[in-house]
């Protein structure tokens, strides 16, 4: 197997900040070269999250906010009809956020304010200005409403989705579950 080993890093995954200070990273040589060893503080890419040795994964937060931004973006100035890009911004920006929506944790904040660059988006695509009022967006159809996607509802149903996977197999997930239904 090729590796190139100047794309390749040595990450260390230790959060122990003293034992760290005191045992540096080995070295690790593949063809008769040394890979360099990561600073666990830095942010690199691995299975497609953003993330630090020590399970610091700010970094994929910024990147789903990023991705949310540019394609709130390239909705702007644009000659789609409003639903179709409604359409585009929700397949674009949904889809980053579902990725690490089950496996990241999101605090409120965080939920808040993908959730107004969202509504930011959705009223790119309708030509209004942000200041217009959410609730158009926010309600549901039986409320006169749009009912768009939001992340809270991207969240929940990726949430229960990982849920019901835990569930199909006979193993410790499951066994685990099950015992969080009869917890007091």
């Amino acid at each position: 197997m090729q590796i190139n080993v100047k794309k390749t890093y040595l990450l260390v995954t230790d959060d122990d900040k003293k034992r760290r200070e005191q045992e540096p990273a080995p070295l690790l040589t593949i063809n008769r070269e040394t890979l360099q060893a990561m600073n666990l503080d830095d942010a690199c890419r691995y299975l497609r999250y953003w993330g630090t040795g020590n399970g610091d994964m700010r970094a994929t937060k910024e990147v789903v906010r990023q991705k949310i931004i540019s394609a709130r973006d390239l909705i702007k100035c644009n000659s789609l009809t409003p639903e179709l890009a409604t359409k585009l911004f929700t397949s674009k920006s949904m889809g980053f956020f579902r990725f690490s929506a089950e496996l990241i944790e999101w605090s409120e904040s965080g939920l808040n304010d993908v959730k107004r660059l969202c509504l930011q988006a959705y009223k790119n695509a309708w030509h209004l200005p942000w200041s217009t009022a959410s609730a158009l967006f926010i309600f549901p159809k039986t409320h006169s409403s749009k009912e768009f996607t939001l992340p809270m509802a991207v969240l929940t149903q990726e949430l229960l989705l990982h849920a019901e996977r835990c569930m199909r197999h006979e193993d410790m997930s499951k066994k685990v579950m099950l015992a969080g239904q009869t917890a007091p």
